[in-house]
């Protein structure tokens, strides 16, 4: 994609340099290149801007958006990509599934949502993603010609243009890295266990670094999310020990075309346990990246994340937070911020509130939702469930019109207890 230059959030706004010190500025580049020039980089438990200074990362996360989730639309038991294609094509046949996910790309996050976020005061974005916008897999209306660079690189030039960085988070990856509804999986981490999946993995993220590369927007690349659920008894011990080694194999990919961007790595069982990566992969650009939804909004909360970045002396950023109190995300922003540990919320959209901004239901959306819910086990279920197709479909094209942000609902209580303020 074509490169142009990046004026980093904490530089922006600034006068304009003469033509003189300009010079200076770049002789002063030439005598001293580093392979980060440009880019945020690692210093110890700190983020650093290419201008030198501080970034302590303030944002939310794009999830729904080429990663549906089930409850974002309302629904419980179609609750993963696979299972509301699954459930849409029942409901109106494939075709019209695949104009809906079509539509529904175009207009879920345009440049309008991206110059709102940056309004708030945020200065980064994490966008989930799912592997196979990287594939000739189907999935969400496309099939042999998969569109995840074209999505990518629209939002790196919005991000651009509201001077925001960018997290590239792959939170659903070859095979599943959680084994819940949240990586679209099979109901258990198969990454783990197959070479195909993990050299799959690889592939696609040393495809993105190579594109990427010299991309300042990109503040780094999020190898996966969540990777590990719990629930697999005296499994989980011998996949947690295989962690690292998933890790080291997708940083050995990207380093082969990319040294210049940092690389996060979760922790297992929901971003939570960083025992496993005690002694991870050495890398001068790696970072953590913890989850934490409830529980106490004191530092004791985060003593371990804190006490797991100051054993490795590395960055540690909190990738997801949220669906809580007003007060209770006051606190605990102020807990991060005071233990210099960044954010960004989950999610920035969905059906309601409890995010940035809400959808409100089109017409008839109930009908959708029952239908969702409904037992479709079998053909006759399936037939008995299914509402009148004017009906479905109409909700269906009201939901892609709901969505756009202009149609959407601004929680200015949800975003003031980030301390954001949708004035700025």
């Amino acid at each position: 994609m074509k490169q142009s230059l990046f004026i980093p959030p904490a530089i922006a706004g600034r006068r304009l340099l003469t033509a003189a010190s300009l010079l200076l500025l770049l002789a002063a580049a030439c005598r001293c290149p580093t392979p980060t020039d440009g880019f945020v980089r690692a210093d110890g438990p700190n983020l650093i801007t290419p201008a030198g200074e501080q970034l302590h990362i303030k944002g939310t996360n794009l999830g729904n958006w080429l990663n549906p989730e089930g409850y974002m639309f309302g629904f419980r038991q179609a609750n993963s990509a696979r299972f509301i294609n699954e459930m849409f094509c029942q409901l109106v046949g494939p075709d019209y599934t695949a104009t809906f996910w079509r539509a529904f790309k175009d207009a879920y996050i345009t440049h309008d949502d991206i110059r709102f976020i940056r309004q708030t005061g945020c200065n980064t974005i994490r966008l989930p993603f799912h592997y196979k916008l990287f594939t000739d897999e189907d999935y969400m209306g496309l099939t042999a010609a998969q569109d995840g660079f074209t999505r990518i690189d629209s939002l790196v030039e919005w991000c651009r243009a509201e001077r925001l960085y960018l997290i590239l988070d792959m939170h659903d990856a070859p095979g599943g890295q959680t084994g819940d509804n949240i990586d679209d999986s099979y109901g258990y981490p198969w990454l783990f266990e197959s070479r195909d999946s993990q050299q799959r993995y690889c592939e696609i993220w040393q495809r993105i670094a190579d594109r990427y590369k010299n991309e300042p927007v990109i503040l780094g690349y999020e190898l996966l999310n969540e990777p590990i659920a719990p629930y697999f008894g005296d499994t989980v011990q011998r996949l947690n020990d295989r962690l690292a080694d998933i890790y080291r194999q997708g940083i050995d990919a990207i380093r082969q075309v990319d040294t210049n961007h940092l690389i996060l790595l979760g922790g297992a069982q929901w971003n939570s346990n960083f025992h496993p990566l005690a002694h991870s992969p050495c890398d001068d650009r790696i970072m953590y990246t913890c989850h934490r939804y409830g529980g106490e909004p004191t530092p004791d909360a985060i003593r371990h994340f804190i006490q797991f970045r100051d054993s490795l002396n590395r960055p540690m950023y909190m990738g997801e937070i949220g669906h809580n109190r007003p007060e209770w995300m006051t606190a605990f922003c102020r807990t991060m911020n005071e233990n210099n540990i960044g954010w960004t919320f989950w999610p920035y959209k969905k059906l309601h509130s409890s995010s940035f901004v809400a959808i409100t239901p089109p017409a008839n959306w109930d009908a959708i939702i029952a239908f969702a819910e409904a037992p479709r086990a079998t053909y006759k279920e399936i037939r008995d469930a299914r509402p009148d197709q004017t009906v479905a479909r109409q909700a269906m094209a009201g939901f892609i019109d709901a969505c756009r942000f202009q149609n959407n609902v601004v929680q200015t209580e949800y975003i003031r207890a980030l301390e954001l303020d949708i004035e700025k």
